[in-house]
C-alpha cells in the first residue's frame, strides 16, 4: 500500500502542475486580438484536452487512494477483485491517455508561431508538456503493481483475507469432536467413588 501512496501522489502532484499550468497561462492574447486563446497554436483542442486530462486524473488518485486505505476492510472477495480489476484497467488506460496529451501537447506547441504571447507562457507550456511525460511513466508504474496485486490475488492470499474470523473466535472450529459425546465419557462417575462402598470386600460387619 506504501508503494501505492507514493505514486499515487506523485500522480495527483503531476496532474495538478498540468492542468493548473494550462488553466492559469495557458491562454493568452495575441497582439491582433484581446480575446484569450490557447498558447498551444490557438488550437482549442489542445488546452481543453490536458485540462481534463489532468482533472480526471487528480480525483482519481483521490478515490483510488481510499479505497486503498479501507482494502483491508472490504469482506467481500468479490469487491476485491472488482477494485483491484478497475484499479489495474484505470491505471492502464489513463497510461495511454497521458501518452495521447504528451504527443498532442508537444505537436500543437512545435507549430505555435513565435510571440509575444507564446514567449511569457512558454514556462507554463512546457511544464504541462513534461509533466504529462512524466506521468506516463507514474501510471505505468501503478499499472505494474496493480498487476502484480492481482496476480497475489489468484491464489487467494489478496483477496481471501479477513474472510474467516478473528483469533478469539478461530478456535472453535478446530474441535475434533462434539462436546456432547465427551461430556457423557468424562463424568461416568464422581470422582472417589471408591470410598463411598458401604461395605469393602473381605470385611465383615460384627454382630453383638
Amino acid at each position: 500500500m506504501e508503494d501505492w501512496i507514493f505514486l499515487g501522489g506523485k500522480n495527483a502532484i503531476f496532474s495538478i502542475i498540468v492542468f493548473g499550468s494550462i488553466i492559469n497561462e495557458g491562454y493568452v492574447n495575441t497582439e491582433k486580438s484581446p480575446i484569450l486563446k490557447c498558447v498551444y497554436n490557438n488550437h482549442e483542442g489542445a488546452c481543453n484536452y490536458g485540462v481534463t486530462i489532468g482533472l480526471i486524473a487528480f480525483l482519481a488518485c483521490c478515490i483510488f487512494l481510499v479505497v486503498d486505505l479501507y482494502f483491508q476492510q472490504i469482506s467481500s472477495v468479490k469487491d476485491r477483485k472488482r477494485a483491484v480489476l478497475v484499479d489495474l484497467g484505470f491505471s492502464g488506460f489513463w497510461s495511454f491517455m497521458w501518452f495521447v496529451a504528451f504527443c498532442f501537447l508537444a505537436n500543437q506547441w512545435q507549430r505555435t508561431p513565435q510571440s509575444k504571447g507564446a514567449k511569457q507562457a512558454g514556462d507554463a507550456a512546457r511544464a504541462a508538456i513534461a509533466f504529462s511525460f512524466f506521468s506516463i511513466i507514474s501510471w505505468v508504474a501503478l499499472t505494474i503493481k496493480a498487476l502484480q496485486r492481482y496476480r497475489l490475488g489468484t491464489d487467494m492470499s489478496l483477496f481471501a483475507t479477513d474472510q474467516f474470523p478473528t483469533d478469539p473466535n478461530a478456535g472453535y472450529p478446530g474441535y475434533p469432536t462434539g462436546s456432547g459425546v465427551e461430556s457423557t465419557e468424562t463424568y461416568q462417575s464422581p470422582p472417589f467413588a471408591e470410598t463411598l462402598n458401604t461395605s469393602p470386600k473381605g470385611y465383615q460387619v460384627p454382630a453383638y
